[in-house]
């Protein structure tokens, strides 16, 4: 038995941007920080140490996200690793290790640009993903 699992709560690096892979699905690469405190053994002062990680989101999340995160924004992923190989343009073979969310969450308050509570992708439907105050419309969501 083997478990590649990975999850992941951190802030957007960057506004995602959506592509389209030549089968017509939508994809997008993000780049998540995650953060922690120690304390320096030899300074005994707390300091910050930044880890960034690239994840990657197919098809309606992939939309999903292009359309509703923003730089800076927290994000809750889960997901898988998955390394690959390529060749540079020098010929020389680079790694890369992703991680493949098949869940996230939408985390944070307004101040997040997300309002006042969660959405999950898969169970919540939110009404408006803007700060201005609820509607009571029915909105066309897509997803």
């Amino acid at each position: 038995m083997s478990v590649n699992k990975v999850i992941l709560l951190g802030r957007v690096g960057v506004d995602p941007e959506v592509k389209f892979m030549p089968s017509g699905n939508a994809v997008v690469n993000l780049s998540i920080a995650t953060s922690r405190k120690f304390k320096n053994q030899e300074s005994g002062a707390y300091e910050d140490k930044t880890e960034w990680h690239r994840v990657v989101f197919f098809n309606k999340p992939a939309e999903t996200i292009g359309q509703y995160v923003k730089k800076g924004q927290q994000l809750y992923v889960e997901g898988r690793l998955q390394t690959r190989k390529w060749q540079d343009k020098d010929g020389i073979e680079k790694y890369s290790t992703d991680i493949i969310s098949d869940n996230f969450t939408f985390v944070g308050s307004k101040s997040d640009s997300m309002g006042d509570s969660q959405f999950d992708n898969q169970s919540q439907k939110p009404d408006d993903f803007n700060q201005s105050a609820p509607s009571n419309q029915d909105d066309d969501v897509p997803f």
